[in-house]
């Protein structure tokens, strides 16, 4: 089998990729995130995805690599980390009674064939409207400021939604299981034919 590599080392992403039950490494991709002129969100994280893909590959002779790149777009603005508190307040401030549309490129890379799969999953989070209040303690409890949009849902961030729009809520979280699955059997890597008894 081929080595799978995670090209992340966001723990949150390595936590979705071990319910495949697969052995796979860690590596951290080098690479310049920004956009490019006029490009949109769902153009950036695909070319990003593949970009994190490629820049790891050159590591590995035969293996099968897994590129991932998110944004948050709310009101067309793409979301960045808030960084601190006064910002996080602004963002969640601004998502009150809104819709915010994650889109997340996913790019699996053989670094034999040199081919690579690559697409763009959508999941929309829809807002409560949320008081000074609801605003102040999340943010205290949890302290985001590391996270695109200042929450996060695998955590208290649920409590800030009045409901969840997409095909997978790993998606939401950083990694497209459902679609990832896919893309590696594309590649050759049927992921129930390599399970093991543990």
């Amino acid at each position: 089998m081929k080595t799978l590599v995670l090209g992340s080392t966001s723990p949150f992403r390595k936590t979705i990729l071990e319910k495949l039950n697969l052995p796979f490494e860690c590596a951290k991709p080098n690479i310049d995130e920004s956009p490019q002129t006029n490009e949109l969100p769902e153009q950036l994280v695909e070319r990003l995805a593949i970009e994190k893909a490629k820049a790891v590959s050159s590591n590995y002779s035969n293996a099968l690599v897994v590129g991932s790149d998110q944004v948050a777009v709310c009101d067309g603005q793409i979301i960045g980390k808030p960084h601190n508190y006064d910002n996080a307040v602004k963002q969640l401030s601004s998502f009150s009674g809104k819709a915010i549309t994650f889109y997340t490129g996913l790019c699996v890379y053989c670094t034999n064939t040199k081919a690579a799969k690559s697409l763009v999953e959508p999941f929309i989070v829809h807002f409560k409207q949320l008081s000074e209040q609801d605003i102040a303690n999340y943010i205290n409890a949890e302290q985001p400021f590391n996270c695109a949009g200042s929450f996060k849902s695998e955590g208290l961030g649920i409590c800030l939604f009045e409901k969840l729009a997409g095909d997978d809520p790993n998606t939401l979280i950083g990694l497209p299981l459902i679609k990832l699955v896919e893309l590696l059997k594309q590649l050759g890597l049927d992921v129930l034919a390599h399970q093991t008894n543990t």
